[in-house]
């Protein structure tokens, strides 16, 4: 049996993040879980509401896993990772909008 690889620090491991992250669905499930992660903040801070933090919790990671188990077929990292999975999360999320990644994988590939 093949041992895990233990990842020290982040540089180490979004390389693997981002092969866990190859197919469109999965990508486009985790930009929309983390774009509602923001609207459910910004909703928080607007309407001076805590119960809008609870689905900035809950949204974004059902449809991530919606994309992990239905559509790349893998385990997410949160389990073994959750820190660096959720920083890894939100670099990919920004990594789109500025256009340093694509929906379909890395535009220096």
């Amino acid at each position: 049996m093949e041992e895990e690889k233990i990842y020290k620090n982040f540089e180490e491991f979004y390389p693997y993040y981002l092969k866990e992250h190859t197919k469109l669905g999965t990508r486009v499930t985790h930009f929309i879980g983390t774009s509602l992660f923001f609207v459910f903040l910004v909703m928080a801070i607007v309407k001076l509401d805590p119960m809008y933090l609870l689905p900035t919790v809950i949204v974004p990671y059902a449809f991530a896993w919606v994309g992990h188990f239905f559509i790349e077929k893998n385990k997410p990292a949160t389990f073994q990772y959750p820190g660096m999975s959720l920083r890894g999360d939100f670099t990919l999320y920004f990594h789109i909008l500025a256009g340093k990644e694509g929906f379909t994988g890395s535009k220096e590939d």
